[in-house]
């Protein structure tokens, strides 16, 4: 799933990003369908007559209840903070409507990250229906290039009812069987990918300082010298705990990353080691919470 957001143009946290993203991943697609007679496009003249009673910033004619009402109203919620409200309207309501509001706040550090970059009007310049189908495009800013690009939003009538996908196919089922598990087993798969890829930053900024230095060094140092992020030191961003042993000459070394809160913020146990040619690797397993010993 990823790095995909489901408002995939605002760098937060990294492990925040990654994990909003693998949430909230919006199903977006390169390509439009081609026009049907009952899409709508932004066209002046032709909506000259109607685009008064538009929401603001609307390009085009929104139906009420329609997917680019969907669209717009999702966005509204999600603004406002009212996750649950918003997150009904897509197809995560399986993994969502049985949390309790204390369950909810688990995830609301992720879900705010994310809700307070959200614009306050959001231009949706498109809607193509066809059948159960739709696809709504929208412009919305790129915060690293400044410029407003377009995007694609693909939805499904449910009982009547327009449903945003977020995710689709082997992702949706596992949503439906997951049920409120989902976004605790998400989270945890995520930090522990993280945790895996924080392990190889460190096994390159080992060897980029040993290269320069001749030793390898703490994580401080490495931090010093910009070559890892001050995240290592805390889990509270990262949801582990790691560890580096330099051997009495420092010239090797191994590290270690164990789960701050273990069954929540992850389950394995990593270790990074390198083998008698100086190669390093990762391995891992469940531990229980407790480090894994070199």
């Amino acid at each position: 799933m990823l790095r995909r957001v489901f408002y995939n143009r605002y760098p937060v946290a990294l492990t925040r990003i990654v994990f909003s993203a693998m949430v909230l991943s919006f199903a977006f697609s390169c390509s439009v369908a081609e026009p049907k007679a009952n899409a709508k496009t932004a066209d002046p003249v032709a909506n000259s007559t109607t685009a008064a009673a538009q929401p603001k910033g609307a390009k085009i004619p929104i139906d009420k209840d329609g997917p680019a009402d969907t669209v717009r109203l999702f966005y509204a919620k999600l603004r406002e903070k009212k996750f649950r409200e918003a997150l009904f309207l897509t197809n995560l309501r399986p993994a969502i409507e049985s949390l309790t509001d204390a369950e909810l706040k688990d995830f609301s550090l992720d879900f705010e990250a994310i809700a307070g970059d959200v614009p306050a009007e959001i231009e949706i310049n498109g809607e193509i229906i066809s059948g159960e189908v739709a696809t709504v495009t929208a412009n919305f800013p790129n915060k690293e290039t400044g410029k407003t690009e377009a995007q694609s939003i693909k939805l499904r009538r449910e009982n009547g009812v327009w449903v945003i996908l977020t995710v689709e196919g082997d992702a949706e089922k596992r949503i439906k069987a997951d049920g409120k598990n989902y976004f605790y087993n998400l989270r945890i798969e995520t930090k522990e990918e993280e945790a895996k890829k924080m392990l190889e930053r460190i096994s390159n900024a080992e060897l980029a300082y040993s290269l320069q230095n001749g030793t390898c060094a703490e994580f401080q140092v490495l931090i010093d010298a910009g070559l890892l992020p001050e995240d290592v030191l805390t889990s509270a961003s990262t949801g582990y705990n790691y560890a580096v042993q330099l051997t009495s000459d420092k010239r090797r070394y191994f590290a270690t990353a164990t789960p701050a809160e273990y069954g929540k913020s992850g389950k394995r146990s990593f270790l990074l080691e390198l083998d008698s040619k100086g190669i390093s690797k990762v391995t891992s397993k469940d531990n229980g919470g407790k480090p894994l010993k070199k």
